[in-house]
């Protein structure tokens, strides 16, 4: 488990390791790769030691594949699950997991990110996360039938086949769970999706960090776009298609081109937008309101990410 400012989330991650049903504790070893955090998340993380038998490695650089990796070199056991400081795992994940990995002859077997939020915001994040309409119906998001996948949240990995591949790679500082999974797949080894394996995720709370994180998200995609255009799911290309439609629209308004059919695609993005906040289910109202603004935010903020790693080297 990469941490790095997770002291809210961090010790509930842990707890639902420990709690997973069908095996000993002895069976189970944790490590903790610790980034720089600047709260209180290596208390957290010492603390945790004197209940569980819990390790930690230092990860200078606190970013996420190069935390994996320095976690998955102390690992002693032969199967390694990837565990996310912002998750809890449903209380048969392991097990399952352990099962459809002997069953399949799978190399990484992952489900469901089963996000779920406290806050009116958060809610209305974990409710765009989970729908086609926010983050474009990914199968480890809205759901599916079980088989061979493209790539899986977190992941339940052999660990031989990741010491063959090297691990993953650290210069992916997003994406790298779906380039591991690439790799994988070329080596000929399987990837195996099963909607039974739920992992709650609790998404960002604040819309300043909900866009950094889109617009990072959309960086790094474009970059593993570029390296494999033949591999990219179109739905990749939507959010940077809308940033560019109400971009140029917007300037041959301004310039007196194209008049108020310049206006078009903002006015049907908005549209589309309180459509889906006056349909969405399950939702207060509070909620319903966030997600004026979550949508917008994940939307423009992944395709601003996508078309600057397009644009720029980083």
């Amino acid at each position: 488990m990469p941490v790095l400012n997770e002291e809210k989330y961090l010790e509930r991650a842990v707890r639902s390791i420990f709690e997973q049903n069908g095996l000993e504790k002895a069976d189970i070893e944790v490590v903790l790769a610790l980034g720089p955090s600047t709260d209180g998340t290596n208390q957290v993380a010492e603390g945790l030691k004197s209940h569980f038998p819990v390790k930690t490695v230092q990860n200078p650089t606190g970013k996420t594949p190069a935390g994996l990796n320095l976690a998955i070199a102390q690992a002693k056991n032969e199967v390694i699950v990837r565990v996310d400081a912002h998750s809890e795992l449903s209380p048969n994940y392991t097990s399952l997991a352990l099962e459809i990995l002997n069953e399949t002859g799978a190399a990484n077997v992952g489900g469901l990110m089963k996000a779920e939020g406290n806050s009116e915001f958060q809610k209305a994040v974990a409710w765009a996360y989970q729908s086609r309409i926010g983050l474009g119906g990914g199968s480890f998001h809205v759901g599916g039938t079980a088989g061979p996948s493209d790539s899986v949240y977190l992941g339940v990995f052999r660990a031989e086949v990741l010491k063959k591949l090297t691990g993953f790679d650290e210069q992916m500082i997003r994406g790298q769970d779906w380039e591991l999974n690439l790799r994988i797949r070329k080596s000929g080894e399987v990837v195996w999706f099963d909607p039974r394996l739920e992992v709650t995720y609790f998404p960002r709370a604040k819309i300043n960090k909900l866009g950094k994180q889109f617009f990072d998200t959309g960086i790094w995609r474009a970059k593993l776009t570029k390296a494999h255009l033949r591999s990219a799911n179109t739905r990749y290309f939507a959010p940077p298609a809308l940033v560019l439609g109400i971009f140029f629209g917007l300037g041959s308004f301004l310039l007196g081109f194209g008049g108020l059919l310049g206006l078009t695609p903002t006015f049907i993005y908005i549209l589309f937008v309180l459509l889906s906040a006056v349909t969405s289910r399950g939702l207060t109202l509070r909620s319903r309101l966030a997600l004026l603004l979550v949508l917008p935010t994940m939307h423009l903020s992944w395709g601003l990410g996508f078309l600057s790693g397009l644009l720029f080297k980083r």
